[in-house]
């Protein structure tokens, strides 16, 4: 086999095994950065899904971290991996313009919390991945790297694009809405929205102090917690934090449950949006479930989608109070309007919505005490044709808004060959058994299709 050939195969692999690999040194840091960049080379025409890349950058850090290994010196739990980042997440030296001209040139002085853990861990930081403007709603430039004549979703983009189309096994996007879920959905990997706190957020474009969540991407769930466990921890600069032990999100993730875990299909808010193939797959899951899986019905979700949009708007016309005077003229129609309608927010109507949180929490407790996780749509339907905007976020806001922690599978495939993801949704704080659950159905279901196959 060729050495290029050689690099590309390494791309197949979970970055769980890639670490491993370079921890034997098996593998080099910078073939595997070489793999990655030159599946860029390739795809990102197509795709479009980095902001910043810079080879020479790239291979010097894999370059360090081989030598760092040959040493003999310990290494981190991320040591040789490439890592993706959302373009508003800052980077010491390297520019970071929050998807906005108005911030075209910004090179920040230091780094956000999260790029000096993964610095600290071993990871190569491989480039920023492209967001929607200001991490809102009109789009950037990337496709779908399954179709691109469809949206890759929003507004995690490039970071969704780039691990679905193995430029990069591991990318980190955040999530106010559905910003994580959704492009993760609609480009046929995993994504993970933590609980709400458990990552920092410090030296990152804050949209919404009360929703905005730093996610992961990858292409499975133990992919998804190693990198999350990465980025867990206290900042006392971000009061979301706490200062509590470190979470064993991998170890549990890989674990086999204790019991066969039971599931909660939900019907959100929205429903009625839903595809009738979206509708007709999560029933049939439901159905392979078995006694596994039963209906629950909560009242009171009624208003989350409208109690969620009112504290993002309020808190946006505030956090992009700095960006509006310096450039209100360079800002695209939808972000002005929503600056508009964030103005408009009565303080009254701002402070009652902030108390849903624990009311809706305090709701949900019956099912988590009958359930391992919840199941629900990642998305009404498949990606939507066109690249005017990014898609329906009306099955993710809700888990924002309480800050349960929610994860996506690639489980379905519509009817046009893209794919569909299935929503698992924990109680606040229980990730790991979340992860645990969600890594025991993707089993599950790959077990099934292979007997199915050879039956």
């Amino acid at each position: 086999m060729a050495p290029r050939d050689k690099r590309q195969a390494v791309l197949g692999l979970e970055a769980v095994e890639m670490r491993d690999r370079l921890a034997s040194g098996a593998l080099r840091s910078v073939d595997l950065v070489r793999a990655c960049l030159d599946r860029i080379a390739e795809l990102e025409p197509q795709v479009g899904a980095w902001a910043w890349l810079d080879e020479d950058h790239a291979l010097t850090q894999a370059q360090r971290l081989d030598q760092w290994r040959q040493s003999g010196r310990s290494l981190g739990p991320l040591h040789g991996l490439p890592v993706g980042l959302k373009d508003i997440i800052d980077t010491r030296g390297i520019p970071t313009e929050n998807g906005t001209p108005i911030d075209g040139g910004r090179v920040p002085a230091e780094d956000a919390w999260i790029v000096a853990r993964l610095r600290a861990a071993g990871a190569v930081i491989l480039g920023k991945t492209v967001t929607t403007e200001c991490a809102f709603l009109h789009p950037g430039k990337t496709r779908n790297p399954h179709d691109g004549d469809h949206t890759p979703g929003g507004s995690s983009q490039g970071s969704a694009a780039a691990v679905a189309a193995g430029m990069v096994p591991l990318a980190v996007g955040t999530q106010t809405g559905g910003s994580v879920i959704r492009p993760a959905a609609f480009c046929g990997i995993v994504g993970l929205k933590p609980s709400f706190g458990l990552i920092p957020r410090t030296g990152i474009l804050m949209q919404s102090q009360t929703l905005d969540t730093v996610g992961v991407f990858a292409r499975s769930v133990a992919d998804c917690a190693l990198l999350a466990e990465v980025l867990a921890g206290h900042d006392p600069a971000d009061c979301a934090t706490e200062a509590l032990p470190s979470p064993r999100l991998l170890d549990t993730a890989m674990a086999p449950p204790p019991v066969t875990p039971a599931f909660a299909l939900l019907k959100p808010p929205g429903w009625d949006k839903a595809e009738p193939q979206t509708i007709a797959a999560v029933q049939e899951l439901a159905t392979f479930l078995g006694d596994q899986c039963f209906e629950v019905d909560v009242p009171g979700l009624e208003d989350a989608a409208a109690i969620r949009r009112r504290i993002n708007m309020a808190e946006m016309a505030k956090c992009y109070y700095s960006l509006e005077r310096r450039g209100q003229d360079r800002m695209s129609d939808i972000l002005r309007a929503a600056m508009d309608e964030g103005k408009a927010v009565l303080a009254r109507d701002y402070l009652a919505a902030l108390d849903w949180r624990p009311v809706l929490n305090a709701g949900m407790e019956p099912v988590f005490a009958r359930c391992d996780a919840i199941l629900c749509p990642a998305a009404p339907g498949p990606a939507p044709r066109g690249l005017a905007d990014t898609g329906d976020s009306i099955f993710n806001g809700l888990w924002t808004l309480t800050g349960m922690p929610a994860i996506t599978l690639p489980v379905f495939k519509a009817e046009n060959g893209l794919p569909m993801g299935i929503q698992l949704v924990g109680r606040r704080g229980d990730d790991a058994r979340l992860l645990r659950t969600a890594r025991w159905l993707a089993a599950h279901l790959e077990t099934s299709r292979h007997e199915g196959s050879t039956s």
